[in-house]
């Protein structure tokens, strides 16, 4: 059977009451009557009930993550690193997902902020007014993405995107092709910007392809295209891309890296399944999110300490089987 909070008192020797306080208000109990109610706790193993220590605190316990699209590994990880930390401060998390729909957003953390003290939002389409409007509803962190005034942990889109083009252009790259996520994500202005910067400082070509889908199938279309311009490189937008690509370049007889060197961005667990393996920018995914739930909680504790701080997380190239030397002559069939 659970021990109660009746149980903790009656070994503490201390009322109830004095319990509920040196849990939920450690700071209006003595440190010594503390003490005892903390070795209490951990001899009988005690649970504080969210619910009741609610009815304390004025906070529910809860806090809501919302993502893009949970199929995409990518915000799985991130997923899994904002449930791990919670779980370490005893806060459970509710997860939307918005399925890349950036109007279901808004309405998504609406409904959220009603029933949790704050959110983290994965939030790549929206715009800054957007979310502005929504950080003055409820407490936000964003992540992969920049707001003025809100919260939030990113990457350096730059330095990763220039550490892929230098391994490009090391192996004698100098046309290197770009097939860009949607046209409104943050991620596809910040990597196409960091690439174009990279580019011009090691004297290579870009040649942006377009836009596509996040996904596989996103590749899957761009594949033709990377094919007509004639670029013996391909960066794309994701690593999902990425994989799409290659499976289109499969069928069309296209060797990788014989004939295209092929660059994602993630370093999802199937970049390391997919044939040939893929070279991609790791991004510290579980980190990101780890640190949003800190930043979250922080700002619940204490509204000023934060306010509008941006935290930066650096990628790093993993170089696998996907790219290689240059061709000097590329057949397309």
């Amino acid at each position: 059977m659970a021990a109660t909070i009746r149980d903790v008192a009656r070994l503490a020797g201390v009322s109830p009451s004095t319990v509920s306080r040196a849990i939920s208000l450690p700071g209006m109990v003595n440190a010594t009557t503390r003490a005892r109610v903390t070795a209490a706790v951990e001899q009988l193993g005690y649970e504080p009930n969210r619910a009741a220590r609610g009815l304390i605190t004025g906070r529910t316990g809860t806090i809501g993550l919302v993502v893009p699209d949970l199929a995409n590994p990518f915000f799985a990880s991130i997923t899994k690193g904002v449930q791990a930390r919670a779980r370490q401060h005893d806060v459970a998390v509710f997860v939307a997902d918005t399925d890349e729909d950036p109007a279901a957003e808004a309405g998504l953390v609406r409904a959220l902020s009603k029933q949790v003290d704050g959110i983290v939002l994965c939030s790549p389409r929206a715009t800054d007014d957007e979310l502005t409007a929504i950080a003055q509803d409820t407490t936000v962190v964003l992540v992969n993405r920049t707001a003025e005034g809100i919260l939030g942990i990113t990457y350096d889109n730059e330095d990763g995107m220039r550490q892929a083009v230098a391994h490009l252009v090391a192996l004698g790259h100098r046309r290197i092709a770009w097939v860009g996520g949607p046209a409104t994500s943050w991620s596809t202005q910040h990597r196409g910007l960091g690439l174009r910067n990279a580019v011009e400082e090691l004297r290579a070509r870009l040649v942006p392809v377009g836009n596509f889908a996040p996904t596989y199938e996103g590749g899957m279309a761009a594949a033709d295209q990377v094919l007509a311009t004639r670029a013996t490189a391909v960066v794309a937008y994701n690593d999902l891309v990425a994989i799409g690509l290659l499976a289109r370049l499969h069928a069309r007889g296209i060797s990788v890296p014989g004939d295209l060197s092929v660059v994602g961005v993630d370093d999802i667990t199937m970049s390391r399944m997919a044939r040939p393996a893929l070279t991609t920018v790791r991004l510290p995914k579980q980190e990101a999110g780890r640190i949003a739930v800190e930043l979250l909680l922080a700002m619940l504790d204490d509204p000023e300490s934060s306010v509008g701080t941006q935290g930066t997380l650096h990628g790093e190239l993993i170089v696998r089987d996907s790219t290689g030397p240059a061709p000097y002559n590329r057949k397309v069939p």
